[in-house]
Parts: C-alpha cells; structure tokens; sequence
C-alpha cells in the first residue's frame, strides 16, 4: 500500500465519521472558530464564521 492509499484511507474514515456524527462535528468546527477569534482578539471574526460555514458545507456535500 502506497503512501496515497493510507491518506485516501484516512480521508475516507474522516468522512465516515462525519456522516455518523454530525452533530460532533459541527461542535468541533464551532469550537475552533471560537478559538480563532480568541486568540485574535475577533479581528477577523466575519473570516472565521465564512470558513465555519464553508466546513458545514463542505462536510454534507460529501
């Protein structure tokens, strides 16, 4: 097995998971936003909350 059939392996069962559990992930994608406009202070809290949304749509596109 190559070094891109581990990672496409490991792609594959992070989508897994995220079809399972959507709720966790949302959660997570929640806290890291969080935690960007922590530690920038909310300078670029517009920035973070469109990457928010564009993970949310990126994971139930899949």
């Amino acid at each position: 097995m190559g070094f891109m059939d581990s990672v496409k392996g490991i792609v594959d069962k992070g989508k897994e998971f995220a079809a399972q559990n959507p709720d966790q992930i949302d959660n997570a994608i929640e806290k890291a936003g969080d935690l960007a406009d922590r530690k920038t202070g909310g300078k670029y809290a517009e920035q973070v909350d469109k990457a928010q949304d564009a993970a949310r749509k990126a994971l139930r596109a899949e």
